[in-house]
């Protein structure tokens, strides 16, 4: 947990709620989270009081989901040949879903969020998601283990129950329910990756493989910037989504079906003939 902020300078929970509020997000909707503490500034309670904010909004009958991911510093291994991998995990510390930290790179309020108590979290070394409230249950059930941002995945379920995508502050390339749009965009080749991990199961450490679209490097060749970011761009600059602020962070509510079709769409329209 982090330390609480009791600074005078530090913005009142009520008033972070009051401005999500604004962006459009209201009580009973499932929430996906993105968020950067540093954009936000200080906030009374910290990352604990960002969540409490965020609660206060969406109340005990809605859903706060954010994508977690874990911490893997065997992540090396999958870059070697794949006949190499199990032996060069033989030592590595094994996957527990329940206690391995977030990925350093989703930020601060991820492995917040999931230390709390009573967050929900799916048992996915690469896809792993955390979720609270009324809806979580919803939001994560029987999540796939190949191709795991893909159909059936805790991103299809926030389409499903229309809910949105809540950035507050966080880089614009960071908006993982694109990743759906990459497994929905019909292309010939798409570039995909087989990852070994070290997983406790039951009790026992197991090396299991999983394969997905290639979620680092993209589904294609791509030049210029990330083009996550270049959808968002675009996306905003039609006139979609919600902008606002809440503290110091540049803000955004996007409606989850709306940015996954124009995504899909997008994606359908450049990426014809592009090599994976």
């Amino acid at each position: 947990m982090t330390r609480p902020t009791n600074s005078s300078a530090a913005a009142p929970i009520e008033q972070i709620a009051d401005q999500i509020r604004r962006l459009g997000v209201g009580a009973g909707q499932a929430v996906m989270v993105h968020a950067s503490l540093r954009a936000i500034g200080p906030v009374v309670g910290g990352a604990d009081g960002v969540l409490d904010a965020l609660e206060s909004v969406v109340g005990p009958s809605g859903g706060l989901m954010m994508v977690l991911g874990a911490r893997n510093d065997w992540d090396w291994v999958n870059e070697r040949d794949p006949d190499e991998r199990e032996a060069l995990l033989r030592t590595a510390e094994a996957f527990d879903p329940d206690v391995t930290p977030a990925d350093p790179e989703v930020g601060v309020l991820a492995e917040v969020f999931r230390r709390r108590a009573g967050t929900q979290v799916t048992d996915h070394p690469e896809g792993r998601f955390g979720a609270r409230g009324g809806l979580a249950p919803r939001l994560l059930r029987d999540p796939p283990w190949d191709d795991y941002f893909g159909e059936g995945s805790p991103l299809q379920h926030l389409c499903d129950l229309d809910g949105g995508v809540l950035r507050l502050g966080a880089d614009p390339d960071t908006t993982t329910l694109m990743h759906l749009a990459e497994y929905l965009t019909p292309l010939p080749q798409k570039r995909r990756v087989e990852r070994h991990r070290v997983c406790r199961i039951n009790g026992q450490r197991t090396i299991r493989t999983i394969s997905s679209l290639d979620d680092s490097e993209g589904i294609v060749d791509w030049p210029g910037e990330d083009y996550f970011q270049t959808i968002l761009t675009d996306y905003l600059n039609a006139g979609r989504g919600v902008q606002g602020r809440v503290g110091g962070a540049d803000s955004h509510y996007l409606p989850a079906r709306d940015l996954l079709v124009f995504a899909v769409q997008w994606m359908t329209e450049r990426f014809a003939g592009l090599a994976a």
